[in-house]
Formats: structure tokens, C-alpha cells, sequence
């Protein structure tokens, strides 16, 4: 598993039009890469969702959203089409980027093994290394705060790490 501090892996991958996104042109961003499973379900599209509501706050922290699974961009496209998302979304469809990033493992889900894809977000600062890393994501987790129970969207917490780390710098 990559650690903090380290150079992120470089990629190149094609984004929801087939256009290739390559990390050597984002040299000098800060970017949000996460990794998810699928397009069209449940906790895929609340993360997709609340990463495009978020995007403006982002943009004015000059950091792209990127987000990677291993469907291709016509899937990528229909999901972005159904749900008026306006992040990009890039098509790792030999799993190149997931194998590199090592978010491709072997899960365990009701009683079955097999290969897919850890719900992961690293931030990589404009220098190309990596800021900060989440595994085993939950897109949305329930909180209590002052006896209240508060719904914390993952989006948020890493808009204010991202915030963190531009001040520290």
C-alpha cells in the first residue's frame, strides 16, 4: 500500500469522452483521486453525488476531482448523464491505475472471495506526492454531536483535509 509522503504513481487513462487524463498535466494541482467500485450504485453514485455538489469549493482550492473505476467511458457517460454529475471520471479498465494504487484486493462479501476494487481517496499535492490517503471509504458515516446525530459525507472531510494541508504550506 502507498504511504503519505510518497511520489504517486503516474497514470494515464481515458476520461468519460475518451479523452486521455494524464497526471504529468496536472503537475502543479492538487488533486483528488478516489477509487470506487462501480458506476450506478448505491454507494458509488451518493459519492459521486456529494463530490459533484462539493466541486465548487474544491475549484477554489484549485484541486481537480478524479474519479476512477475500472468501467469504461460509455458506462462512465451514462452514469454522469443520470445523475447531472460534474466531476471526471476516468475509465481504469485494464485496472492499471487500481493495481498501482493498490486498491485492487481480494473482498470478502457474504461469504464469497473475490477481486474488486477498495474504496479509496488520496490527495496528491501539486508536487506529485501523495498528502493524504483514505481506505475502505464510508461514503457517508452517522455521527453524534452533542446528542444530535449528524450525517458526515466523506466529500466534506476530505474538502477540509485538503484545506488543512494548503495552510500548512
Amino acid at each position: 500500500m502507498l504511504e503519505v509522503g510518497q511520489v504517486a504513481p503516474d497514470f494515464c487513462a481515458p476520461n468519460q469522452d475518451d479523452i486521455e487524463i494524464c497526471s504529468r498535466d496536472l503537475k502543479g494541482k492538487w488533486i483528488v483521486l478516489y477509487f470506487y467500485p462501480r458506476d450506478l450504485t448505491p454507494g458509488c453514485t451518493n459519492e459521486a453525488c456529494d463530490f459533484t455538489t462539493a466541486q465548487p469549493e474544491f475549484d477554489d482550492l484549485d484541486a481537480i476531482i478524479l474519479g476512477v473505476s475500472p468501467d469504461d467511458a460509455a458506462k462512465h457517460r451514462k452514469f454522469i448523464e443520470k445523475h447531472d454529475l460534474s466531476i471526471t471520471l476516468l475509465a481504469d479498465e485494464n485496472k492499471k491505475m487500481c493495481e498501482d494504487y493498490g486498491v485492487w484486493q481480494l473482498k470478502k462479501f457474504m461469504g464469497r472471495e473475490n477481486m474488486g476494487v477498495v474504496r479509496t481517496t488520496f490527495i496528491i499535492n501539486p508536487e506529485g506526492k501523495i498528502a493524504e490517503i483514505w481506505d475502505k471509504v464510508s461514503v457517508r458515516k452517522k455521527k453524534t454531536v452533542k446528542g444530535e446525530k449528524i450525517e458526515v459525507l466523506h466529500a466534506d472531510v476530505v474538502k477540509q483535509r485538503l484545506q488543512e494541508l494548503q495552510e500548512a504550506k
